[in-house]
């Protein structure tokens, strides 16, 4: 009877762990399945490069997306003629200039206006130039915290409202040298570092209704300036501990992450840099 009970015992015990690890695998599966069917995402920059991989990545799982453009005219038309191919009236373009601050709320009505509400802001534009210490003037400043920094920060209080009706959430893209500064690159270290604490704050400010988080990129894609040569690269990419560059869809991929399947994170940055961040 002992061996009996002890048995029983243990029989229910694989029951009750497999009734356990089916609910954990059902929950992982209707994780894997959400979409972002009836949601609505505002990115900046989303016309192309990393913008356009976010954009396509996201629409894949059923967004529909305003692409904010600045100069990139022609490139936002063909995306957005693209996506709505495949889904019609499911993207938009705007334009606007995010230097400035007046533009900025009326990025997020044009949005509810156009879709009804606002789900996700994807504050992804940003500018890169080298700022030595010596050289650096007052339009580097403006330029580069405006971009990487004041508009974020804009962008996100004035989509707040609607992202906290939505139970929604926001993401920046940052970047490693918001930890490690870029040496030349003073004050584009320094916005990205700003935009890091940015996004600390503001995963406190908004939170529990939305989620903010951060995606740190490394090396994926080189400056449109040819700024870094052959052998610039190469070293950059020497670095990683993976030995090589990475992908626009890699930034895409984490972005819909923290958007679809990380619902209980908040105030993270997440470095997709090959591991360069952990070798410099």
């Amino acid at each position: 009877m002992q061996r009996q009970r002890v048995r029983g015992k243990w029989c229910a015990h694989r029951v009750e762990c497999a009734t356990a690890s089916g609910s954990r695998e059902r929950e992982a599966r209707s994780v894997a399945e959400a979409t972002l069917s009836g949601k609505v995402v505002l990115i900046t920059g989303g016309a192309k490069r990393v913008g356009a991989a976010i954009a396509r990545r996201l629409h894949a799982s059923g967004a529909s997306l305003m692409l904010h453009y600045h100069s990139a005219k022609s490139e936002a038309a063909e995306l957005q003629r693209t996506l709505n191919a495949g889904r019609a009236n499911s993207a938009a373009t705007v334009q606007a200039n995010l230097l400035n601050a007046a533009e900025l709320p009326e990025l997020v009505r044009t949005t509810v206006t156009r879709f009804g509400r606002l789900d996700v802001l994807v504050n992804n534009a940003s500018s890169f130039r080298a700022t030595p210490l010596g050289e650096i003037k007052i339009a580097d400043w403006d330029h580069l915290m405006g971009t990487n920094l004041k508009a974020p920060l804009f962008l996100s209080q004035a989509a707040a409202p609607h992202l906290k009706a939505a139970g929604g959430c926001i993401v920046n893209i940052a970047d490693i040298h918001a930890d490690r500064p870029l040496k030349r690159y003073v004050v584009y270290s320094v916005a990205k570092a700003g935009l890091v604490g940015l996004t600390k704050s503001l995963a406190r400010e908004l939170g529990p209704e939305v989620r903010v988080n951060a995606v740190a990129p490394g090396p994926v894609m080189w400056p449109e300036d040819e700024s870094f040569d052959e052998l610039a690269r190469q070293r950059v990419i020497s670095h990683t501990l993976l030995k090589r560059a990475g992908e626009p869809e890699d930034i895409a991929n984490a972005v819909h992450y923290f958007v679809v399947e990380a619902p209980y994170v908040t105030g993270q940055v997440l470095a997709v840099d090959g591991g360069r961040s952990v070798n410099l």
